[in-house]
């Protein structure tokens, strides 16, 4: 260490700043400026559809048919329907008593894809009572 510290009498001047009052001040100014931010929200703002179909599914208490089409539609009982809205459907099935059959009838020339999935969601659904109908079909194949 120099003299000039040791010995504050000393006629040389200090040749180091003091940092500690601008630090002092710096640590100040930068609780205030995160004081007054004003909180930043992010929101997304989304219109979700309104259900305006009150009538309970068509959901038949014996037996229940899937056709998957060619042209890649999913049809439940004859009506079309998304995967989404037959795993809603195969859950309600599988709480009832006695659990109804699934018919599952995929055409011949219906997309395996398709078919796979709809078997997959009747999987997940845990559905246990459930055949292929229309099997006579794939005989040409």
């Amino acid at each position: 260490m120099s003299a000039s510290i040791l010995n504050p009498e000393s006629s040389e001047p200090m040749m180091e700043i003091n940092t500690t009052p601008l630090i002092d001040v710096m640590l100040v100014l930068l609780i205030m400026i995160i004081m007054t931010i004003p909180i930043q929200t992010h929101a997304v703002k989304l219109d979700l559809p309104q259900s305006t179909n009150n009538t309970p599914p068509p959901i038949d208490p014996v037996k229940n048919k899937v056709v998957v089409t060619p042209q890649g539609q999913v049809l439940w009982n004859g009506t079309p329907v998304d995967l989404t809205t037959l795993r809603q459907y195969l859950d309600l099935t599988t709480t009832m008593h006695p659990v109804p059959e699934l018919h599952l009838q995929p055409d011949p020339q219906a997309r395996y894809e398709l078919v796979d999935e709809v078997l997959a969601v009747a999987k997940r659904a845990r559905v246990t009572a459930m055949g292929f109908v229309g099997n006579e079909a794939y005989a040409n194949f």
